[in-house]
């Protein structure tokens, strides 16, 4: 179950690629790290930590 932090975080980021209107084809919880993994567009991937922070990969 992700974080508070991941949530608000993964609606945040949601709302911004949606916007561009990019494709979101995959939100999944790694259940070794706990983090979050966001696959959007052709090349999109974001690393969202359980501490809310994101990075692009």
């Amino acid at each position: 179950m992700p974080t508070s932090q991941q949530l608000q975080t993964c609606f945040i980021l949601s709302y911004w690629i949606t916007k561009m209107y990019v494709p979101i084809y995959m939100i999944r919880i790694d259940e070794r790290t706990k983090n979050v993994v966001f696959l959007a567009g052709e090349e999109t991937e974001i690393i969202i930590y359980p501490n809310g922070k994101w990075r692009y990969l």
